[in-house]
């Protein structure tokens, strides 16, 4: 659930490295963009060192990046209508896009439409990166991040973090201050706090799985001191347990009228789940229902929900012997009832998407290397 945007935008972002500009111009060692064919500027000292820290940072923290063809005709073959339903969901004209590439795990992004620009997350190599729909380019907004997973906005359009590394949930304040808003509960430390989404009524939940502590990968290996917890950060700030009943929660949002939660629950067995929940006024839980079941290797993981309360969830295989990646990668489609209706297939599993663009109709989906997106007849839930 993406909160509406306010007017201010949060704060600059920080100059970095980019990691494969994409339909841009190119840019001078100062990062000054220059037109297509232009000689460029001559740099002084201080361009020429600033253009070499951040070679140097692109060198150390880049990944692999991968090639990708969209494909030429209309309809995208990539589409595909799993039910009569998702038919008016799919644009005609509208192909599947690869915005950039060279991130090792690419995961939480949120758009942010006051300065058109999407934050999201490449965790393992500890940094926040920003894909800027003006320029087409994408470059590091932040590094170190606190090997940071998933991003939201609150009601006041201040960027949330859940950071694996520090163990807490942290918010960027206008001046690029940070605030961290929860870190322990019970005097205990958090375990790996992973995705975040906000309530209209200025409530934070996020989930606590120990994804991030299991290894060195993804922040500092250490023992769990919490269950596996799903927690809501109240108006006033105090922090609450939502639920301890599920193994491995990760992605959770809201239905469009709030009045249900729904929780992935990512060790689930035999099969990953999407839990329903009932939300009480005061943030209380009650009639837990199985809404979808993976039914195989499919790996739910994170996803958004539409206007009309369709779930779209990033999606692949979950590792198990004998599954195909290929025939599972990219974004699965479910009905507010649970039945699976359209599969957006990426040649790299999805983990989280969301909604935005200038009419919040374009799905911009965090797939393992690289940034893929896609203009879709539906508007993220508010």
């Amino acid at each position: 659930m993406n909160p509406v945007c306010p007017k201010r935008s949060l704060v600059a972002p920080s100059t970095g490295a980019g990691v494969q500009p994409v339909q841009a111009p190119p840019l001078d060692g100062a990062g000054t963009r220059t037109k297509p064919g232009a000689p460029p500027a001559a740099p002084s000292r201080r361009r020429w060192l600033a253009g070499a820290a951040a070679s140097t940072l692109s060198g150390l923290a880049a990944a692999q990046s991968f090639d990708f063809k969209p494909n030429q005709r209309y309809p995208d073959a990539s589409v595909q209508i799993l039910d009569p339903s998702f038919t008016k969901h799919r644009i005609y004209m509208s192909t599947v896009e690869q915005l950039g590439s060279g991130m090792r795990w690419a995961e939480g992004p949120v758009y942010f439409a006051d300065g058109r620009y999407l934050l999201l997350s490449d965790s393992p190599n500890n940094r926040i990166m920003r894909f800027d729909e003006a320029t087409g380019t994408l470059s590091v907004f932040r590094q170190p991040a606190g090997h940071a997973n998933g991003l939201a906005r609150d009601r006041q359009g201040r960027l949330l973090v859940c950071e694996h590394q520090g163990r807490r949930v942290t918010r960027t304040e206008y001046n690029g201050s940070t605030t961290v808003l929860a870190d322990r509960f019970d005097g205990k430390r958090l375990n790996s706090p992973n995705d975040i989404v906000c309530k209209s009524d200025g409530s934070i939940w996020f989930s606590d799985p120990p994804f991030g502590i299991s290894g060195n990968y993804e922040g500092d290996k250490a023992t769990a001191e919490l269950p596996h917890s799903v927690y809501r950060i109240a108006p006033d700030g105090k922090l609450g347990l939502v639920t301890a009943d599920l193994n491995g929660p990760n992605g959770l949002a809201f239905s469009p009228d709030e009045k249900k939660i729904y929780i992935v629950e990512g060790r689930a067995q035999p099969h990953r789940v999407v839990w329903s929940y009932d939300v009480a006024g005061d943030g209380k839980l009650s009639g837990k229902t199985k809404l979808i079941d993976a039914a195989g290797p499919g790996s739910l993981d994170g996803f958004k929900v539409d206007d009309e309360g369709n779930l779209w969830c990033g999606w692949g295989s979950n590792g198990s012997a004998g599954a195909k990646p290929e025939d599972l990668d990219g974004v699965m489609v479910f009905n507010p009832q649970g039945k699976p209706i359209g599969h957006i297939r990426l040649p790299e599993r999805c983990a989280n998407l969301t909604f935005g663009g200038p009419k919040n109709n374009r799905l911009y989906m965090a797939s393992s290397h690289s940034l893929y997106a896609l203009y879709v007849e539906a508007r993220g839930a508010v």
